[in-house]
């Protein structure tokens, strides 16, 4: 947010302790290793099924907040548990329950056991059985075969290796349970016909490589006369490999090889081996998964070449997964949803809603409270006048916009006379799905971040400032009709997008649009004085977000549609949104006393799940394996993960959505409070069933110290991020924000290919903003700000550079695009201080392009000395702000 009150006494960082070769060591096995959430061995052995993963974690001690127990069952290998530099020392899972175990995996750091045992109790407290023992570990990856059962399955260290403690990577436990059911093989369906095909050689122009993939036995693919030689085919996506057939011609092979591999390049494994081939048919039951599968020659079994009329590859088609146990239909949303019916008396309601509106007003005692609210309108007419204060959201319960009117307003203002009449603090609000009626007049939504304006359907004029015309830093409309115009007047910046408006009025640093019916035309001045509007017409790629309505006298939930080129919103007065709606028998509401277990139980049986408003504390992720899976805040539902767990951990599925959730980073550090895929699966298009993330907001500090890596990692490629605001707190509840008190790297980190963020907001993180290393990446709309607190210039370099940029585009990128792009500097405790870049991406490839670029040095407290890689303007206390139209 724009500059705002409250501050915190800095201290001086504290100097590392860990060994320098430790830390080499940890840095080498994280890059091979980071980000994996899969097992560190192949579910497919023996053994059962993986039972342990983000399940309850504790130990006797642990080295420092950034190693906590919860990392070695989080699924990710570049996260670690360390204990003490004593002997004895353990850790142990709770299962949850009492099951059989017949294998457990440690993936052991550099600081590993010598001496240790594996055992189990029905008790978190013993008496523990021993169902493994040594006196001479030696580090690695221990795979034991054991037999035992238990709740509580322990890993007790007699006697380190080194001088440090015990340190594990993962802990991972395999026993029964109830598997997800093994795949058949759909051998009625060539995976491989006519895709995309390659081999190292050919014979002539008439025999390629494609002709082997035509299911045509009178087209053939041969090679040279030479061995070895290869052919392979690209399936489009990993996929299970469970048969293939051969049609040899005359020219065969006597020994070869059929791989599959997640990369065209490889590391193949072998799926099929032969020495012994004699031609003709060769279908072959095989076990694997990859993308490309190929056939590798190495002994011919003539003096021609490898010649195939056909090469099929049938894939597995798993069963459907078990539906959701039937839920009511009617649920209990909890004491903090309010709905209202027509029939109430408007009077009733009113006093209702100004309860509320006057328990969450109060900026400096109610921002950081844990109350949340949510108010609920179903269909009808309403004579209200909705005043909506913090943590509190507003939505109407029919299917469309229009089937909820409140006669009156919505409105958000500067409320209180701290605020001084600027509205730079109203944060975490929404509005959602209804008509208001302004009756002639206008209404007024003067918010700062994290404070959407959702299927809206405003019938008169739309203001965004408040009533002073005080400072506001917002903010975000979507999917909203406005038949009056649009005001921003004191707004420093806005994202619009998929709306259609009377007209718009207003600009000061960057104003962005896309999709927007009536919005002005690309209007971006150099001048500080001069209008900086971006209009970047059709907006890509929209899926807008899942709700919540009533009818025929149940909740039902709307699944709308992935819409591309946008243009406008997604419902129109009196006809119907396209989407998929869901019964609320499918939908389980989850309460703040619900245990991560069961949560996750609900989602792996095939639940969507809705929170209703409270604060979540997690003691282990929540984890999404199922695809199209919804998760659905309401009234700022706030996760909390404890112990350094990530709150949501989204595997390598099509289709989920994650829409209205507050994160909120606990005490102890977590590498990430979010994350999308692994880095495995980058390779895999999305773009039919993109996951899409919206309006889910993080927050490191404020509340509680709290401390987080990394906020949101994706992984996954075609991810949609759809508003979100990131944000190390730079105020707060006493003792809550300090450069090392409420500590947070980076809030983007981008891996996957083609992800599209629209309205990203991020602040005050502690190194570089975003970084973004996936191919084909795109940024409509961005917003940041510098963090406040550096203590002076030497405790904020990146190497010899001054600062870390906003935005980092690796080198390795080849294609990316950002437009409308702002940050600005005020760095409050010491004004001598330089960002060098703004941001900083590969220099001079015509593929990777910003557009629109706003710096600002707030009162000019702070410097910037360049816009991108030491270029454009910069931005002091004679010059304030800076406009770039370009890069290259």
């Amino acid at each position: 947010m724009a500059r705002s009150a409250g501050t915190a006494t800095l201290v001086a960082p504290k100097p590392l302790t860990r060994r320098l070769f430790i830390i080499l060591l940890t840095a080498v096995a994280m890059l091979l290793s980071y980000a994996t959430v899969t097992p560190l061995v192949s579910t497919a052995h023996a053994a059962g099924q993986l039972i342990s993963q983000g399940k309850p974690v504790t130990a006797s001690s642990v080295e420092n907040a950034g190693t906590a127990a919860a990392n070695a069952v989080d699924g990710n290998a570049g996260t670690r548990w360390a204990s003490a530099f004593s002997d004895a020392e353990w850790i142990q899972i709770d299962l949850g329950a009492t099951v059989a175990i017949d294998q457990v995996v440690l993936n052991w750091e550099a600081a590993y056991g010598r001496a240790y045992q594996i055992q189990v109790s029905s008790s978190a407290t013993g008496p523990w059985t021993n169902i493994y023992s040594t006196t001479t570990g030696d580090g690695g990856v221990d795979t034991l075969a054991v037999t035992g059962s238990g709740r509580y399955v322990r890993m007790n260290g007699t006697q380190r290796a080194t001088g440090y403690g015990y340190s594990l990577w993962e802990f991972q436990v395999f026993g029964a349970g109830d598997p997800p059911p093994p795949p058949t093989c759909n051998t009625g369906v060539n995976s491989a016909l006519n895709k995309p095909s390659s081999a190292s050689s050919t014979e002539n122009g008439g025999t390629p490589a494609s002709s082997a993939f035509d299911a045509s036995t009178t087209t053939r693919w041969s090679s040279a006369a030479s061995d070895p030689q290869w052919v392979q085919v690209d399936l489009g996506a990993t996929q299970s490999i469970c048969r293939v057939v051969l049609n040899w011609e005359a020219a065969y092979g006597r020994s070869y090889q059929v791989q599959s591999s997640d990369s065209p390049t490889g590391p193949w494994t072998n799926l099929y081996t032969t020495t012994t081939g004699d031609g003709g048919i060769d279908t072959l039951t095989v076990k694997g998964s990859g993308r490309y599968v190929r056939m590798t020659g190495t002994i011919r079994g003539t003096g021609y070449g490898y010649s195939l009329w056909d090469f099929q590859v049938n894939v597995g088609e798993t069963p459907p997964p078990p539906a959701c146990a039937s839920q009511p239909t009617v649920p209990d949303f909890g004491p903090n949803v309010r709905i209202f019916e027509d029939s109430t008396p408007d009077a009733t309601i009113q006093t209702s809603l100004n309860e509320v509106f006057e328990a969450q007003k109060n900026t400096q005692t109610d921002q950081f409270h844990d109350r949340r609210d949510a108010l609920l309108f179903k269909p009808g007419s309403y004579n209200v006048y909705a005043n909506i204060g913090f943590n509190t959201s507003i939505q109407g319960l029919a299917q469309n916009p229009d089937g909820v009117t409140i006669n009156g307003a919505v409105t958000v203002d500067a409320f209180n006379a701290s605020d001084a009449g600027n509205a730079t603090q109203n944060f975490w609000r929404s509005a959602e799905n209804m008509t208001i009626n302004t009756n002639g007049g206008r209404n007024r939504w003067g918010v700062s971040q994290a404070a959407p304006f959702r299927r809206m359907n405003v019938n008169g004029g739309l203001d965004l400032f408040p009533a002073s015309y005080g400072w506001s830093s917002g903010g975000y409309i979507s999917d909203t009709r406005v038949t009056g115009s649009v005001v921003s007047a004191s707004q420093q910046q806005w994202y619009s997008k998929d709306s259609t408006f009377g007209s718009w009025n207003g600009s000061n640093w960057n104003m962005v649009f896309s999709g927007v019916n009536g919005a002005p035309a690309t209007n971006f001045s150099t001048s500080p004085s001069g209008v900086h509007q971006t209009n970047v017409g059709a907006t890509p790629a929209s899926r807008d977000v899942p709700y919540i309505y009533f009818a025929n006298n149940e909740y039902r939930l709307f699944l709308p549609s992935l819409r591309t080129n946008v243009n406008g919103p997604s419902w129109a007065v009196g006809a119907p949104t396209p989407g998929t709606s869901v019964s609320f028998s499918q939908v389980f509401v989850a309460r703040p006393s619900d245990s991560v277990a069961t949560i996750n139980d609900r989602i792996a049986g095939g639940c969507h799940v809705v929170f209703s408003p409270g604060v979540y504390n997690l003691s282990a992720p929540i984890v999404v394996n199922r695809p199209d899976t919804v998760l659905l805040g309401m009234g700022y539902a706030t996760l909390v993960p404890q112990g350094g767990v990530t709150a949501i951990s989204v595997g390598d599925v099509d289709g989920v959505r994650v829409k209205g959730l507050f994160i909120d980073a606990g005490t102890t550090n977590s590498n990430s409070l979010f994350t999308i895929g692994t880095t495995a699966g980058i390779g895999t298009s999305r773009a039919a069933n993109p996951v899409t993330v919206q309006d889910v907001f993080f927050r490191i500090g404020g509340r509680v110290a709290g401390k987080a890596t990394n906020s949101l990692v994706v992984n996954s490629s075609n991810t949609i991020v759809d508003h979100t605001w990131m944000w190390r707190a730079d105020h707060g509840n006493g003792g809550t924000v300090g450069w090392t008190i409420n500590t947070a790297d980076t809030g983007l980190v981008v891996n996957g290919n083609n992800v599209l963020t629209t309205g990203l907001f991020v602040e005050h993180y502690q190194k570089n903003e975003v970084i973004w290393n996936g191919q084909g990446g795109r940024i409509i709309f961005f917003q940041n700000e510098k963090p406040y607190d550096p203590p002076n210039q030497a405790a904020w370099m990146n190497g010899s550079t001054q600062g870390y940029p906003s935005i980092k585009v690796a080198n390795n990128v080849t294609s990316f695009l950002g437009q409308g792009l702002g940050s600005y500097v005020f760095f409050q405790a010491d004004p001598s201080i330089t960002l060098f870049n703004t941001f900083e991406a590969p220099v001079n490839n015509p593929n990777v392009r910003f557009q629109n670029m706003a710096v600002v040095s707030l009162g000019g407290v702070g410097n910037m000395t360049h816009v991108i890689n030491g270029t454009g303007p910069g931005v002091n206390s004679g010059t304030n702000n800076a406009y770039m139209l370009s890069y290259p």
